[in-house]
């Protein structure tokens, strides 16, 4: 950092004299191993700026080719506004008109750089940032629609006064969102100019250097550190910015490093606004339950933005966050837009929500505060959805036709301009997609996702795979949602659209049976090894520690052995991504009823975990699910600790919303109102025996044998006769 800083002192002068400007420069009960409900405490949010970690300035070798331009916008991008204005073509023509409209695409702008952009206390001078950002990607929109060289040269005016001057962003927590917004916004309007062959080799690798110096540090510090707080302190907007920025500062700086480790932390990371997170629960239909929604709309929009930042991004360097689980982001799109929107008679919509809490507090319902929202962003997600795809997108499409031709906004949060940018005529005669099915005690429900075109659904029902279909629901709109309220035996189910011309053809097939099916079953007889196969065949082997934890077991066979030190079984990856009603039982030996050790734990780390403890800081047995960092949690309590010296048979099922956990095939605890089921917890689950999701919780110390997963709950009658079998 010192080297650059006397560099830029040594060519401040010369550099902004020849660009023609002048610097403005300024001045539950907590655990004793650690795992408890709740994050934790925090002192708040510091104002004094530590010193970030340097970025190497240095480029590892990479074996990833970026494409450039490659970050909101593509060549190909281009050529589709230009072809569209040239068309006079609408939406895109009153975009094109809104951007030359704009105030900040104008060639009169004098750049008004500044060596410390301040955000968040006394000082605050970071608009000037922003709106010269604006005006540096509304320029370079100009020149890539019109062909025009003025509105380029311009735009490297305003990039170099900045890179000649900035060192360093300041203030309070609210430095990282500086970082972050304005990070992910000025790579873009650096990677559209990075094509102009009057922007010199030198200047950009000067730009690139600013980016990598002043930008990305801050927001890949916040993304290890929130800020040395609590890490649900903070909510979705501030990862979600930072994120965007160490991807685009990845694809501008052609750093493979930085653009996994933004990726990386949308598919692991801990914080609110990676991709479980963000969208914290999806709702029948497909409404996706927004981490920002029970705090208030402007920011519940400004997530939506910051994400679609973040997609389209990635998309165009070839990976596809759009469809991570199932389409979650547009579950959130919609749920948010929807909040946003108002129903035929003027009331805003209401929508389902279930209680969310966090180190902020706790809220019961989707925010009023700011409710009407009408923030630039949706036109992105509608043109990648229905323009790209062909599945529909409802609530977005009617944001992005209410605010349609997309401006700026002004707020300096997004670049906006999205009805040129992003519009694309919708995909239309698809057929519907992504349709599940869950079982929920005696019901299943189904959900699917739509075609833009479609007037109504029906939902078909089969009693083999491939049918033949009987229609038991037809006429479906709004939600994306049926209940099959009585079915019985093996069942399979598609869903066709119906639009104007007749019917789609069918979606794709999911079953359901309403038999509890036996779906992992690890025997623990090797005996020998580093294996152990599934019974089943369904799954690839689990994986053990050592190969002498090998031990006599229950029956004839074998059992493993667990240390209490480090030894544990690895179970294979999502095995619990599309159970609902289900039974996971086994047979544990105890050695030492330890609390909180782990007779199975299934998660992502502390944010989403399910797991079952032989002995909590109560002293008695508990499963427990949780979907954020243990504020939310749901659980069953025993009324004992599991007994030590003895094989004792442990259970654990769910049937609707009532959970039951079961000892020696007899129940000891109950819990009605479970909301939670293990399909909640997403994608990307880690799962083991005898090791907990918190690194402080001790390992199991015993033998376990006859690992069971069911789909499906077995009633009290099954329970008792696999504990006496």
């Amino acid at each position: 950092m010192t080297t650059r800083k006397t560099d830029l002192a040594s060519n401040r002068r010369a550099v902004l004299k020849a660009l023609g400007v002048a610097p403005m420069l300024s001045v539950f009960t907590g655990c004793q191993d650690g795992n408890q409900v709740g994050d934790g405490d925090d002192s708040g949010q510091p104002a004094a700026t530590p010193a970030p970690a340097p970025a190497p300035t240095t480029a590892p070798t990479t074996a990833r080719t970026f494409v450039h331009p490659g970050l909101l916008h593509t060549e190909a991008d281009f050529a589709r506004m230009r072809e569209k204005v040239a068309a006079q073509a609408q939406p895109w023509l009153d975009g094109w008109t809104a951007l030359q409209s704009s105030g900040r695409s104008q060639l009169g702008g004098v750049p008004r750089p500044l060596a410390t952009v301040v955000r968040g206390g006394d000082g605050s001078n970071f608009a000037q940032l922003y709106i010269d950002i604006a005006r540096s990607y509304q320029l370079a929109l100009r020149w890539k629609v019109s062909g025009d060289t003025r509105y380029a040269d311009r735009a490297v005016v305003f990039l170099n006064a900045w890179s000649s001057t900035l060192t360093s962003i300041t203030g309070n927590a609210d430095r990282y969102l500086a970082a972050g917004i304005y990070g992910w916004q000025f790579a873009n309007a650096a990677e559209i100019m990075r094509t102009y062959p009057g922007w010199a080799a030198s200047d950009f690798k000067r730009f690139q250097q600013m980016m990598l110096e002043v930008f990305y540090p801050l927001s890949s510090r916040f993304l290890r550190e929130h800020n040395d707080a609590v890490i649900t302190n903070y909510w979705a907007n501030w990862d979600q910015c930072a994120m965007a920025c160490v991807l685009a500062v990845g694809v501008l700086c052609d750093r493979e490093d930085l653009y996994d480790e933004a990726t990386h932390y949308y598919r692991h990371g801990q914080g609110n606004g990676a991709g479980l997170q963000a969208v914290y629960h999806v709702h029948p239909g497909y409404l996706g339950q927004a981490q920002e929604s029970g705090r208030d709309q402007g920011h519940a929009t400004l997530g939506v933005g910051l994400a679609g930042a973040f997609m389209e991004m990635a998309w165009n360097q070839g990976d596809d966050f759009y469809s991570y689980d199932n389409r979650r982001y547009l579950s959130g799109v919609e749920y948010v837009a929807k909040s946003n929107l108002k129903d035929a008679s003027g009331a805003f919509y209401s929508l389902p929500y279930l209680r969310y809490a966090n180190k902020q507090g706790v809220s019961t319902g989707v925010s009023a505060a700011g409710q009407g929202s009408m923030r630039p962003v949706f036109e992105s997600v509608l043109h990648h959805y229905e323009g790209r795809l062909g599945v529909a997108a409802a609530y977005t499409r009617q944001m992005a036709l209410q605010m349609r031709p997309e401006s700026d906004g002004g707020n300096g949060d997004q670049l906006g301009f999205g009805s040129l940018t992003f519009a694309r005529d919708a995909v239309l005669g698809g057929s519907p997609s992504g349709l599940t099915a869950r079982r929920r005690a005696s019901q299943v429900e189904l959900s699917w996702w739509g075609t833009p075109d479609a007037v109504s659904y029906n939902v078909k029902r089969a009693t083999r795979a491939g049918g033949p279909y009987t229609v038991v629901a037809n006429g479906i709109g709004d939600l994306l949602t049926w209940t099959d309220a009585a079915p019985a035996g093996s069942l399979w189910y598609v869903v066709t659209a119906v639009n104007a011309t007749g019917e789609s053809g069918a979606s794709n097939e999911v079953a359901v049976s309403m038999v509890p099916q036996l779906s992992l079953h690890l025997k623990f007889d090797e005996g020998a090894g580093l294996t152990v196969a599934d019974a089943t065949g369904r799954w690839p082997a689990s994986q053990v520690t050592k190969a002498a934890g090998w031990t006599a077991g229950r029956g004839p066979g074998a059992a493993w052995a667990l240390d209490g030190v480090n030894d544990h079984v690895t179970l294979p990856a999502e095995i619990v991504k599309d159970l609902s009603d289900f039974t996971i039982a086994a047979w544990v030996y105890l050695d030492a009823a330890t609390r909180w050790a782990r007779i199975f734990d299934i998660g992502s780390g502390p944010r989403r975990a399910m797991f079952l403890t032989a002995c909590n800081a109560a002293g008695v047995a508990q499963f427990t699910i949780d979907t954020e960092h243990g504020y939310v949690a749901e659980g069953i309590t025993g009324n004992a600790a599991l007994p030590t010296g003895t094989w004792t048979h442990v259970a654990v099922t769910l049937s609707g919303s009532v959970g039951t956990l079961y000892v020696n095939g007899l129940p000891v605890g109950s819990n009605p109102d479970m909301h939670f089921a293990p399909y909640r917890l997403g994608v990307g689950m880690d799962g083991w025996i005898g090791r907990s999701q918190y690194t402080t919780d001790p390992f199991l110390k015993g033998k376990i044998d006859d690992f069971r997963l069911y789909q499906g709950a077995l009633d009290a009658a099954a329970m008792s006769a696999l504990a006496a079998a």
